[in-house]
């Protein structure tokens, strides 16, 4: 019974490789290939009285030595590779590089018909039979038997073929007939069986070792050979283990290499082998492989973490190795203190990993593992696990002297600490992301830095926690340094010596240093008037428009929080009124027009007192205030009555000098302006006489100034004339004022 593996091969029957698989096969065995022989006639099968040439061969091309001849299994003789016969017997024989070559039955037959088959013949081959009698000329029909069954019938051919005949029992035998004198005649040769000899002998199983070491390899070989006549014939091999094939089935390699050896694998192994044409398959016998099975020792735990430091909320690797031990191992992991294991592998290799995933503070401990391969567990030493954990995100603290804000000069201690994280803790300090400096705390918690305020340390602090895990960095704390505010300075817009009624005044106050927001307050006379607040810092603005009230001292105040601030007190007096036609006249226009009415006023004192020679002197008159809380007008009735009482001064023109006082009055029109000038004699012995007597005894003399009117039929040229040229002088009159 065969097994067959059924994949087709390729027919590349050469002698070479039939030479290496012999050669192979000698190497592993002492067995050599079975030598062969060769008739001459090739006729196994001959008539009595004639001889047949015996050759002797072997796979080598070249005979060496003697050769041993065998008949009916005894040694005949040894000589050449050939001989001849003349009797009949079994003949054999043996080179030096073979083994004994099956035996060829050799017939000589007196009978006179005979039936001859051709030799050699092997499994497969195709054998002709010549059917034979000493007279052939007499014979008409010839009739081939094969187990008394006809096969053929032939008149005039010398022989028949028989097609891939096989190794059995069949017996043949002919009959030649004829006719004599008309009288039919029948001839039978004795029964002949085919010597049909093996293609190939059956296959032997050879293993490299039959005891092989768990996880070794094995190397498995079908030996058998094909004889030098059929070396183009092509064989195939397949192994077995049990019933079971063994790699990819039929393969033109006789072997078969198993890279690795288990205990399962042990039982009876066996192969085939194949001849792909003709289709001819032989198995060899069962062949018993025990795997031997290596104890597991030397078991050892090992811890594998990231950077060598097993780190809290990261993963736990576990190695388990035994330095020796075969097969399938079972690995087991387990912790001190628990009863159940923490993990189980089963696996061919001699270490294995189990992981434990983001390791807590619980998980730390003592720790060992366990292997075993049949033959009962054996343990590891135990090890003992400690975590470090990483530092959490610290928290920055600013502990300042006041509870409120912080001024320059303040010393403050910024205070970082982390909630967890296995020490030696570095911190570090940051100011706007540059280094301040740093601390370190050996056995965790938390440190401080001192830090004394200047200006420049307002802005955004932060600090680092490092303890080589990986650093955390806190939330930046807004730090705001306060700078008291300096003594404002107050000033005043426009900056005039003298200002009047009706001026819209802006008040000014502004510090040099100090932190916003900043609220100023103005004060008149230690009276509110009211505050303003610059958020981002620089001075305020206070606008007001003067009334006769606004006399008096101003002054400001600035406060940041941090205390307030008092400015110098700044005085403001008026010194008249306004309209709006004055208030536009610029400076220069009134410098030229008051030059003018000096002039005017000279010439009017020399006429004026002329005039009063003529009519008896002034008329005593008291000096007029110019309070801007008071408004007076020139009165248009004309002169006043002259005071009869008041005394003549007769003093010579040589010993007085007039000395002019005058000012500018607003009668109350917009186009009129007027000027009021007295005049004062001094003599070289009353050179300053005192204003009290100066009003009582003289009359103001008054210079009219009226503002020209454009004509309509004026040029628009005309409108650009200077300023000054809009005022003439009016003729002198006597004019009383209106108190």
């Amino acid at each position: 019974m065969s097994f067959p593996c059924h994949r087709p091969g390729q027919v590349a029957g050469l002698l070479q490789l039939l030479l290496l698989t012999l050669a192979s096969g000698q190497e592993q065995s002492a067995t050599f290939p079975k030598a062969f022989l060769l008739l001459t006639p090739p006729w196994s099968t001959t008539f009595k009285g004639e001889k047949v040439t015996l050759t002797c061969k072997d796979h080598h091309s070249l005979a060496q030595g003697y050769i041993s001849w065998y008949n009916n299994g005894d040694f005949l003789k040894k000589g050449p590779e050939t001989i001849q016969i003349n009797e009949s017997g079994r003949y054999s024989c043996k080179t030096q590089r073979s083994s004994l070559s099956d035996p060829v039955h050799v017939e000589f037959l007196s009978d006179w018909l005979i039936l001859q088959a051709s030799h050699p013949v092997f499994e497969g081959d195709d054998v002709d039979l010549r059917c034979r009698g000493k007279k052939e000329k007499d014979i008409n029909e010839k009739i081939y038997y094969r187990n008394n069954k006809v096969i053929r019938r032939d008149y005039n051919s010398e022989v028949v073929r028989l097609h891939s005949v096989s190794r059995d029992n069949s017996k043949y035998h002919c009959t030649a007939s004829g006719e004599s004198f008309w009288i039919r005649w029948e001839e039978i040769s004795e029964p002949l069986k085919i010597q049909v000899q093996e293609l190939f002998p059956h296959p032997v199983l050879r293993a490299s070792s039959s005891e092989p070491i768990e996880g070794s390899p094995v190397s498995l070989k079908c030996e058998t050979w094909l004889p030098p006549l059929r070396s183009h014939i092509q064989l195939q091999f397949c192994f077995f283990r049990e019933d079971k094939v063994l790699g990819s089935g039929w393969i033109d390699s006789p072997e078969l290499q198993i890279l690795t050896m288990w205990n399962e694998d042990s039982g009876s192994y066996w192969c085939q082998a194949k001849a792909v044409t003709p289709n001819i398959i032989k198995k060899s016998l069962r062949s018993r492989i025990r795997v031997q099975r290596i104890p597991v020792s030397d078991v050892n735990l090992e811890i594998q973490s990231p950077g060598g430091q097993l780190i809290e909320g990261k993963d736990l690797v576990l190695i388990c190795s035994v330095a020796k031990g075969t097969g399938t191992v079972t690995f087991s992991w387990h912790r001190e203190g628990t009863e159940r294991r923490l993990g189980r592998k089963i696996q061919r290799a001699l270490s294995a990993e189990l992981q434990i995933a983001a390791v807590r503070g619980q998980d730390a401990g003592r720790y060992y593992c366990s292997a075993d391969n049949l033959y009962g567990p054996i343990l590891s030493k135990r090890i003992r696990v400690t975590l470090r954990s990483p530092v959490s995100r610290p928290v920055l603290t600013v502990r300042a002297p006041r509870a409120r804000a912080v001024v320059v000069g303040d010393v403050v201690e910024l205070r970082c600490e982390t909630q967890s994280g296995s020490p030696p803790i570095l911190y570090r300090f940051y100011h706007e992301d540059v280094t301040l400096g740093s601390s370190s705390a050996p056995s965790g918690g938390g440190v401080s830095f001192n830090l004394s305020l200047t200006t420049e340390h307002s802005g955004n602090y932060s600090c680092e926690a490092n303890n080589s895990l990986g650093a955390q960095h806190s939330e930046a704390v807004p730090l705001r340094v306060t700078v008291p505010v300096s003594r404002p300075v107050l000033t005043f817009n426009p900056a005039r010596a003298q200002v009047v009624v009706g001026d819209l005044l802006e008040l000014r106050c502004e510090v040099q240093r100090g932190s916003p927001p900043i609220l100023y307050w103005f004060y008149h006379e230690d009276v509110i008037l009211g505050n303003t607040s610059a958020p981002f810092g620089g001075g305020a603005s206070f606008n007001l428009s003067l009334t006769t009230e606004h006399s008096g001292n101003y002054s400001c105040g600035a406060d940041n929080g941090l205390g307030v601030q008092r400015s110098y007190m700044v005085t403001l007096n008026f010194t008249g009124l306004s309209t709006n036609k004055v208030i536009h006249i610029t400076v220069g226009i009134i410098g030229w027009l008051l030059s003018m009415l000096g002039l005017a006023a000279t010439a009017s004192l020399v006429s004026h007192f002329r005039t009063q020679r003529k009519s008896g002197g002034l008329r005593a008159t008291g000096t007029p205030s110019y309070s801007p809380k008071e408004h007076r007008e020139p009165s248009r009735s004309g002169p006043s009555n002259t005071d009869p009482h008041r005394p003549i001064h007769s003093e010579p023109a040589a010993l007085m000098e007039l000395q002019p006082v005058y000012s500018n009055v607003s009668p109350g029109h917009d186009n009129l302006v007027y000027s009021q000038i007295w005049s004062s004699h001094h003599t070289k012995e009353n050179p300053a006489p005192s204003p009290k007597t100066h009003q009582k005894d003289e009359e103001p003399a008054i210079i009219y100034s009226e503002v020209k009117k454009a004509h309509p039929d004026d040029h628009e040229g005309q409108a650009h004339e200077d300023a000054a040229e809009n005022y003439e002088n009016l003729p002198c009159a006597p004019l009383a004022l209106d108190r």
